[in-house]
């Protein structure tokens, strides 16, 4: 009789677990992301997070391609700002080559850039909003990311994988109605932003959704490698633009928003700040560039600058210095480098090795998102299954970047 007691006293005892496949190909997981939940009810117990699941082996790519090749394998790491991957890659060849850009052209590359950062944050915030139940919120920012696709569009005729610029600068001058839709962008956009923010920042449904959720300490997040804006977030005001500047980012005044809590509410009003600033150093930029030739679009390059295509149609030398270029036939420098820029999550790297050949020895890519999503596990233990959503949002993993 004893033992029957205590045999059903244990049974009473024992947790019960569940298992819960969170993603791959769920909607809420905003891209191709597994996360194995144990579950005690509505509460995560444990997390496994499976990385790789697009399987591009984009680094093993760039090891068989010529440098000119790589581009368009940059854009589709984080695919929600591509131009800012196309001009990093573009400045870490240019380290290598030793080459001197214009100014008109760094500041031509901030603009696009900080284009690209907005409609990053756009992506990211909007989402959130949908996330934590206020859908209208998403519907009003997502025409301004239209607009920002439309400036692409009239820069180098695409839209979300850019293949935006050439390893010297861009490969033609902005045609009238890129600037055309920059000014109204720059006039529209900030009374958007406002009303989007208004919607939310004191909306006690959206901070009850997202004060405490998914929170990180500046320690925590500095020894788990964050940058960008999640670092700030946690507090920390570490910017690659203000840190180690490049593309004349030292001509520009900015300042760097940082949160406290490190939570997802801290996320969305840090990366909010972002907006307005990438607003001003756009309108910086805008002014600078009035001083300057407007005929000017690339460095005097020509053994890395594809030459006019009115040339290559027209003349062999053109044709034969196009084919050259694009093949990888131009001699390349040996030598090892790593630049950095500030990319929509943070850190973009590229750590390029070349051995004098054709193709690069080896070209690593720091992917900021590689790094957030390592933690993700420890930021939602302890939470609920909808909180694992808004963490995962706020966190702005791009899966893109996820394995190169």
């Amino acid at each position: 009789m004893a033992q029957e007691i205590n045999k059903t006293t244990t049974q009473v005892e024992e947790k019960q677990y569940s298992t819960l496949n969170l993603g791959p190909t769920h909607p809420a997981t905003h891209g191709i992301f597994q996360n194995i939940l144990t579950m005690d009810g509505e509460i995560i117990v444990d997390a496994v997070p499976t990385i790789g699941y697009i399987h591009r082996a984009f680094e093993k790519i760039a090891e068989r391609r010529p440098y000119y090749q790589i581009t368009v394998l940059t854009d589709r790491m984080n695919y929600c700002s591509s131009p800012i991957n196309n001009m990093g890659y573009h400045m870490a060849v240019e380290k290598l080559l030793n080459v001197e850009i214009p100014k008109r052209v760094q500041y031509m590359r901030v603009i696009v850039m900080e284009l690209a950062r907005i409609s990053d944050h756009i992506i990211c915030n909007s989402v959130i909003s949908v996330d934590s139940g206020a859908l209208s919120g998403f519907v009003y920012m997502f025409q301004f990311r239209e607009l920002i696709y439309e400036i692409y569009e009239e820069i180098c005729g695409a839209r979300l994988t850019t293949n935006m610029g050439r390893i010297g600068g861009f490969e033609r001058n902005w045609p009238k109605t890129a600037w055309e839709k920059i000014d109204k962008f720059l006039h529209e956009f900030p009374v958007q932003l406002d009303e989007f923010e208004s919607l939310l920042i004191r909306n006690r449904i959206f901070m009850d959704r997202t004060i405490n959720v998914g929170p990180i300490s500046a320690e925590r997040a500095l020894n788990y490698g964050f940058t960008g804006p999640n670092l700030r977030a946690a507090g920390v005001d570490y910017d690659v633009r203000a840190m180690n500047p490049y593309s004349s980012y030292e001509d520009f005044e900015f300042t760097i928003p940082v949160g406290t809590n490190g939570d997802t509410y801290d996320r969305f009003v840090v990366r909010q700040e972002e907006m307005r600033q990438s607003l001003s150093i756009i309108r910086q930029a805008l002014t600078k560039l009035k001083t300057l030739p407007d005929t000017v679009y690339h460095a005097e390059v020509p053994d890395v600058f594809l030459p006019p295509k009115e040339l290559v149609y027209n003349q062999m030398e053109a044709l034969i210095y196009h084919f050259k270029i694009v093949m990888g036939e131009v001699p390349v420098p040996v030598g090892e480098i790593y630049h950095a820029v500030e990319g929509g999550n943070g850190e973009l790297g590229f750590y390029l090795v070349s051995d004098g050949g054709r193709t690069p020895y080896r070209l690593h890519f720091r992917r900021p998102c590689f790094i957030y999503y390592q933690a993700y596990p420890e930021m939602i233990k302890g939470a609920m299954l909808s909180d694992a959503i808004l963490t995962l949002s706020s966190l702005n993993v791009i899966a893109g970047e996820l394995d190169a």
